[in-house]
């Protein structure tokens, strides 16, 4: 049995990676390192098993000091 089945938009394979995810809670964006991420091949549609989604929304609520911090630019387009 595949983790992930096939993708629910498009069937294609879903495969598991590590990534690089943007989190925003509460207003403001985390990035998340090395998450085990389910991602489609043919349409690149991103699934979280239910155990990876919960370890997330804990690391961004526990947060006390990040690893680092990056700037991030905010463009407008009018």
């Amino acid at each position: 049995m595949k983790p992930y089945g096939e993708c629910i938009y498009c069937g294609g394979e879903v495969t598991e990676l590590l990534e690089r995810i943007d989190y925003r809670f509460h207003g403001q964006l985390f990035i998340l390192e090395s998450v085990p991420t389910g991602v489609c091949g043919q349409c690149g549609e991103r699934f979280f098993k239910a155990e990876v989604a919960k370890r997330m929304e804990d690391a961004v609520r526990r947060v006390d000091e990040p690893v680092s911090t990056v700037a991030v630019p905010v463009i407008a387009i009018t």
